[in-house]
């Protein structure tokens, strides 16, 4: 017993208390020789049989000669009738069944015990023979195995069942046929036996709907006893639920919610969190599982009352209304003994509370924020991000609130989360940038996670520069050019250079800061400098918008590997970026991108983006290859759906837009078993000028296997026509063929599928591209070819214009101008891409609302046409 009892300092100082600690493997092995003693000494044995089990579970690699000399000599600690020598034998063998030779010798022992009357003996013999047992002997316990699962001992049929399903995984087939027995131990009075019976007759048949439906309407009509096995059907009746899409109104909802009255409180969660968990549950829906999350919030036992708490927590995030009724009892909770409860609950009311409440909300989690864990730290801070948004105008309590937190002590997972949500605050709120960005520069004086203060410089070069006091934070970040490894100083030295680029008034004191960079010991820092010094002495404003405050926006791997092939194959002409891919990524990923020491760090991170692969499949298409297509441009985001879901034929389409052609590619599935399509191609038409000049078929269409045809259409010589409405027909070879074996005759017959109409649209030639600072861009395209018109919409608001815009141009919002706030009638809609070709093209849309919303758009592009072209598109 004094082994046994172990206090905290105990705990702490870890290896004190461990009696295995600095066991040698060879020593163990050599004590296992004493298992041939006579006569046994169980008390001494286990010991032994104790020590092989700690070194095998902590990794240490024992050889299989070694394995098998030990195991051989356990096999005689059979002699011994001691009850628990037996049992640490049962679980040596297991723990050694896969690293020694020969363990099957052992079969006979272990089924004498299996089938003997010694009931201590026969479940973990039963569960040791089936972990050593493989399919060729499978068979030769079958009968034993079908007397075990229905025994009349619970220990001894649950440990069947439960070895059951893990002989299945294996040997399917042999494991069906206990069906019977399965069945008649589910209708035992015993809840572990009942529940283990469930699950392996759910398994069995898991992969037949028909037959999983029919099991759960034979048990929810009533017969189980088992709460372990109510909650088991519970899970299964779910899954029902979400893979037929039957709604509310199915006899297995209604069954969910009865359990809701169940007499286990066990059962009762389950149902509850079941409900909750739903898609497209209603307020309506959800109220009674609420109801009984609420009893639970009041309930004396922990457990009851963290699940509820965790539970409401996730409902509040979809459906903050319907838990507003738990309001009081949660608060009751801020108090709770359990700091992971109280901090639950707290999250919970941050996310259903009202704007008035938030004050003191705060107040009550800033007593116990010490007292808890980094993890639950996380879930605060991330409830008071959502808060923010949710209301606007109580930034200042919250920014105050983060502040602290960030000077708190704390991992990098939590101070991330923090940095995170003042920077979310930031974006949302422009009231709350002054504030947010001085807290941030009073972190990284003291930060030690490099990520986290390049990320913070990054955001200085940002948004600093177009602060009303743009000064004020040069300090802050040449600070970290004295002081910080490298990372963060090329970080800083590059926030600088933006600040250069945009404020005239601060350049002759960047430059001075920039020289001094000039001699820092390492080369990225160096090169940094001496690129930004160049620039910005150059005074010219499209300069500094190209390579200071924008940047590229090509793809980093499409690059390395257009300069790869341009190495490959010598030529006089000149390396053009027009041949590289754009960088794809979306808005929200680039704000959260860290500003990485060097491009090849960043690189090892970066993995291939969807347009890439797609370059990489039709490269590998040798009639599209020998086109000379060029560079791919764009592929479309979403593939559009030419058929119905529940067709013979399922046809989807992505586009992917080159220089000169636009191809499309089919993805082909054929849903009749009876038939084998071959020869499959995609017929277009199209009155607009487009002209089809190659066509890929797919040779063949089995059954429920994919194919790709493609269809490669030559866009206008028009500049300015750029979009169509394609018609398309399916044309194939039909063969009839057997559903079983697959054979298809020899004989077949042309057919044709007319499928849904393709609209190509302006976005289809525009490629997004972010652009950090868009005013700087807007000067660098300059008023050449400036194109403005004024438009009236059909839109009832500017929201929904702004959504139409956005969507029809398949350009990117910059300057967070797609976020309209409440209330406004009018806006400044600000969007940037790329037109195929490559030109730059920058859109600045006036919004006004009256009865409908009026438009004033002015287009600024390298190229006139492309200007006239997204002018006239909207209209």
């Amino acid at each position: 017993m004094m082994m046994l009892r172990r206090d905290k300092k105990d705990e702490e100082d870890g290896g004190a208390s461990n009696p295995f600690q600095g066991l040698e493997k060879s020593s163990v092995l050599q004590e296992a020789r004493t298992f041939n003693e006579t006569p046994i000494n169980p008390r001494k044995c286990c010991h032994i049989l104790t020590k092989i089990m700690y070194i095998l579970n902590q990794g240490e690699h024992v050889g299989t000669t070694e394995a098998t000399e030990a195991f051989f000599a356990m096999t005689k600690l059979f002699q011994s009738n001691d009850l628990f020598l037996r049992r640490m034998v049962y679980l040596a063998i297991k723990e050694m069944a896969n690293i020694s030779e020969d363990v099957i010798i052992v079969t006979s022992s272990l089924t004498k015990d299996m089938t003997g009357k010694e009931d201590m003996y026969r479940a973990s013999a039963i569960r040791t023979l089936c972990k050593i047992t493989d399919g060729t002997m499978l068979q030769s316990i079958e009968r034993y195995m079908k007397q075990a699962i229905v025994d009349k001992v619970h220990s001894v049929s649950s440990a069947a069942l439960s070895s059951s399903l893990h002989l299945y995984r294996q040997n399917p087939e042999v494991v069906k046929r206990w069906v019977n027995e399965a069945q008649e131990a589910a209708s035992s009075d015993n809840v572990m036996v009942q529940y283990h019976a469930l699950g392996l007759l759910y398994h069995i048949r898991k992969r037949d709907r028909l037959a999983v439906t029919k099991l759960v309407n034979k048990y929810t009509r009533g017969g189980l006893k088992s709460p372990y096995a109510t909650c088991m059907l519970i899970r299964i009746a779910s899954k029902l639920l979400e893979e037929e899409d039957s709604g509310h109104d199915s006899p297995l909802f209604d069954f969910i919610e009865s359990c809701l009255r169940h007499k286990s409180e066990m059962v009762i969660y389950e149902a509850a969190h079941a409900i909750v968990n739903m898609k497209n549950t209603t307020a309506r829906e959800l109220a009674p599982a609420v109801s009984v999350l609420q009893l639970f919030l009041s309930s004396p036992k922990p457990t009851l009352r963290f699940a509820a708490t965790k539970t409401l927590n996730r409902v509040a995030m979809s459906h903050p209304a319907a838990v507003t009724a738990c309001n009081l009892d949660l608060e009751n909770l801020i108090t709770d003994v359990n700091r992971s409860i109280a901090t639950l609950a707290i999250t919970t009311l941050l996310k259903t509370g009202s704007e008035s409440s938030v004050d003191r909300l705060m107040k009550q989690i800033g007593t116990f924020m010490s007292e808890i864990s980094d993890e639950f730290k996380v879930v605060v801070v991330e409830a008071v991000r959502a808060l923010c948004v949710k209301f606007p105008r109580k930034h200042v309590v919250m920014m105050n609130f983060l502040s602290s937190m960030l000077r708190d002590e704390g991992g990098f997972e939590y101070k991330k989360s923090i940095v995170d949500c003042i920077i979310s605050i930031i974006e949302e709120t422009p009231d709350a940038k002054d504030a947010g960005l001085a807290h941030l520069c009073e972190f990284i004086e003291d930060c030690e996670h490099t990520s986290l203060a390049t990320r913070i410089l990054h955001l200085l070069g940002r948004e600093g520069p177009r602060t009303p006091s743009p000064s004020k934070y040069i300090r802050f970040i040449y600070n970290r050019v004295i002081l910080e490894n490298a990372a963060i100083r090329a970080a800083a030295v590059s926030s600088l250079a933006k600040f250069g680029a945009h404020c005239e008034q601060l350049l002759p004191s960047i430059v001075v800061l920039l020289e001094r960079c000039l001699l820092d010991d390492d080369d990225e820092v160096r090169d940094r400098a001496t690129f930004y010094l160049t620039v910005l002495k150059q005074q010219q404003k499209a300069l500094n918008s190209a390579y200071i405050l924008n940047g590229l926006t090509v793809s980093i791997i499409g690059l390395e590997r257009a300069l790869h092939n341009y190495t490959l194959d010598p030529t006089e002409d000149a390396f053009d970026m027009k041949t590289v891919p754009l960088d794809t990524t979306p808005l929200a990923e680039q704000k959260t991108q860290d500003t990485a020491p060097t491009a090849a760090k960043q690189a090892e991170k970066m993995v291939a983006s969807t347009q890439e692969i797609y370059a990489e499949q039709l490269a590998a298409v040798p009639e599209l290859a020998t086109m000379g297509l060029g560079p791919l441009f764009k592929s479309s985001n979403l593939p559009s759906e030419l058929t119905e879901s529940e067709t013979e034929y399922m046809v989807r389409c992505i586009k992917h837009t080159f220089k000169d052609y636009l191809v499309f590619q089919f993805d082909c599935t054929n849903t009749l078993n009876d038939q084998q399509l071959e020869n499959v191609t995609v017929q277009m038409e199209s009155s607009e000028g487009f002209e089809v000049t190659c066509y890929v078929p797919a040779p063949c269409l089995k059954y429920n296997q994919p194919g790709t045809t493609y269809t490669c259409v030559q866009l206008p010589d028009d500049p300015t026509a750029v979009t169509s409405t394609f018609s398309n027909t399916l044309k194939f070879t039909v063969k009839d063929c057997d559903p079983n074996t697959g054979e298809a005759d020899e004989e077949g017959y042309e057919d044709e599928y007319v499928l849904e109409d393709i609209d190509v649209t302006v976005a289809d030639h525009m490629q997004k591209v972010l652009k950090p600072n868009f005013l700087a861009s807007w000067e660098e395209v300059g008023d050449e070819n400036e194109v403005e018109e004024t438009y009236a919409l059909g839109s009832k608001s500017i929201s929904d214009a702004v959504k139409d815009i956005i969507g029809f141009l398949g350009m990117q919002p910059c300057e967070r101008s797609d976020k309209i706030p409440e209330g406004k009638t009018s806006h400044s809609l600000y969007l940037a891409g790329v037109f195929r070709g490559g030109h730059d093209t920058l859109v600045r849309s006036k919004l006004i609302l009256q009865d409908t919303v009026t438009m004033q758009i002015t287009v600024r592009s390298s190229d006139l046409t492309v200007s006239e072209i997204i002018s006239a598109a909207v209209g």
